[in-house]
């Protein structure tokens, strides 16, 4: 697979703080990456590197091949951009717009924006002063993906979309990608990471803590099972099965959270009579917080 993006060691230090500490990172052509983490975890901080609009204590990015530390112009070309803090002209409308960062690009070329504008329902002769946050916020998306580029950066790139807007983003997302396009974005909806993304990156205090296939990730993550029985089980019965780690019994009903196969879980249940058994399959938020509240707890 094409490597689009690679950091070695990459560092961002403000005078003593440390906001960005030796991120590893490669992302593949075709692939979507969604990155998470809490308020000041160095999400932005990492997309900004990318998009050299800041540069690095140390630490190396290589994009396209090419080692941006040497300022390339034809790596920038090939990306789009949507930063966290979108700025517009009030007075230019959506068309406007587009065609004076196209002329910027040189890709004069608006079919394939108009397309994408009309998808998102958003009226491009209207003024940006005049937008809703939801509207720019859809401005700015088609405005990254105007010049056709390979690679995304996305900051928050949903954030005020509306549910109609976010699902045609979100599939136009998948498309990007399946005709080989690169995306990296940064989301606090968690729900979106996991409808989205092939792989997701958690960074907490400026580490990446996390870099795995979101299957992967919820496969070890804890699950939770509950047990309804005919007459009272207690609870002691599950508590030393390989990979359970917390059981609770309501008298008929024992509420178990395991990692990993629960064959031997659903096998200790068996010997009892059993009613019903119902599964809980985590979801990313879960996973997410229990990174977070294990950090928290660690300090």
């Amino acid at each position: 697979m094409t490597v689009v993006v690679h950091t070695r060691q990459l560092t961002k230090n403000y005078g003593r703080r440390e906001a960005l500490h030796h991120l590893d990172l490669d992302l593949h052509a075709g692939e979507v990456y969604g990155l998470l983490g809490p308020n000041g975890a160095g999400k932005t901080t990492a997309i900004r590197l990318l998009m050299d609009l800041i540069r690095p204590t140390r630490g190396r990015i290589v994009l396209f091949g090419e080692d941006l530390t040497t300022g390339s112009v034809q790596a920038r070309q090939r990306i789009g951009y949507v930063p966290g803090d979108l700025g517009l002209y009030g007075r230019l409308t959506g068309e406007e717009h587009l065609r004076l960062l196209a002329g910027l690009r040189g890709h004069p070329d608006l079919t394939d924006a108009r397309v994408l504008a009309k998808r998102l329902d958003l009226d491009l002769s209207r003024r940006a002063g005049e937008l809703s946050k939801g509207n720019r916020q859809k401005l700015g998306i088609v405005q990254a993906f105007l010049h056709r580029p390979e690679l995304v950066i996305l900051d928050e790139p949903a954030s005020g979309l509306d549910p109609v807007a976010q699902r045609e983003f979100h599939a136009h997302l998948r498309e990007f990608a399946a005709e080989g396009g690169t995306a990296l974005f940064s989301s606090h909806v968690l729900s979106e990471v996991e409808q989205v993304a092939d792989r997701v990156g958690i960074l907490l205090s400026g580490s990446l803590v996390v870099d795995a296939k979101v299957a992967a990730l919820k496969a070890k993550a804890l699950r939770a099972l509950t047990f309804d029985f005919a007459e009272p089980v207690s609870a002691a019965v599950f508590e030393a099965v390989a990979g359970v780690q917390e059981v609770r019994s309501d008298g008929t009903r024992v509420h178990c959270r395991v990692v990993g196969p629960v064959g031997e879980l659903v096998r200790a249940a068996a010997l009892f009579p059993l009613v019903n058994v119902t599964s809980q399959e985590p979801d990313l938020q879960e996973i997410f917080l229990d990174y977070v509240e294990g950090e928290d707890r660690g300090r």
